[in-house]
């Protein structure tokens, strides 16, 4: 698949440009690293980073979810890679959010699993002090297109969406017209085109969803990342968002 691959160089050429966070910069604790071990015929794994916000041992209130989806170049076996963008790397370097965030990775030359993921949700659910109806899911680029499958996979488990610089079969996205979702995508992105979110927007919206869509005139395929996450807007809007 030509997407694929070009999300797999793309992946790359990002490694090589940023930085991740030392191991020490910030304490261990802000993200923990889990697995998942699921048994259905066969042993699954999904490792991922868990942060709990800073009064979360304080009281008994329960907490938004929010699950971070990376891109094609954090995959593999090193949770480590997983801080390299987004929500996991803001926690790194010290910032603080009002949610549970779980950040899985996707093991190496794969795509998301979304029932895996699915059962991962459920579990830090089961598991923890989380408020059902203020479950969150966001990602960029390979994690973009795991953040619409999801959605309209699992219509009810989400109170919003924010896939950025992603895709998916528009054919389906009737399914999640209840969840406000918010699209973000670079206009000049030659990894994956502007129009793969477009076609997502434009079904959205004839199926009478609730959508917002910002397109960075000037951004390519990691700045349209970089722009969202450092939005306050986006955090505001987010946590706006609960399911009634």
């Amino acid at each position: 698949m030509a997407i694929m691959r070009s999300l797999c160089l793309a992946a790359v050429m990002c490694c090589l440009l940023w930085n991740v966070q030392p191991c020490d910069a910030q304490p261990a604790e802000r993200q923990v690293a889990q697995r998942l071990l699921l048994e259905n015929g066969e042993q699954t794994e999904m490792k991922y980073l868990k942060y709990l916000p800073p009064s979360y041992d304080n009281n008994e209130e329960e907490w938004p979810l929010l699950l971070f989806l990376h891109g094609a170049g954090e995959r593999g076996d090193d949770l480590e890679m997983v801080k390299v963008h987004g929500p996991p790397k803001m926690i790194a370097q010290g910032r603080d959010f009002p949610y549970v965030v779980i950040s899985p990775q996707c093991p190496e030359d794969v795509w998301w699993s979304i029932e895996t993921l699915h059962a991962l949700v459920n579990e830090v659910v089961e598991t923890h002090r989380i408020d059902k109806s203020r479950i969150y899911v966001t990602g960029l680029s390979m994690g973009g297109y795991g953040s619409w499958e999801l959605a309209y996979t699992y219509p009810e488990m989400f109170a919003a969406a924010a896939p950025i610089c992603g895709g998916g079969d528009p054919e389906k996205v009737l399914l999640m017209k209840g969840i406000p979702t918010w699209v973000f995508h670079g206009a000049k992105d030659e990894i994956v085109p502007l129009a793969r979110s477009q076609e997502m927007v434009d079904a959205l919206e004839e199926a009478g969803g609730n959508v917002r869509f910002t397109i960075y005139p000037e951004a390519g395929h990691v700045g349209a990342w970089v722009n969202a996450y450092d939005d306050p807007e986006l955090w505001e809007w987010l946590s706006a968002q609960q399911k009634d």
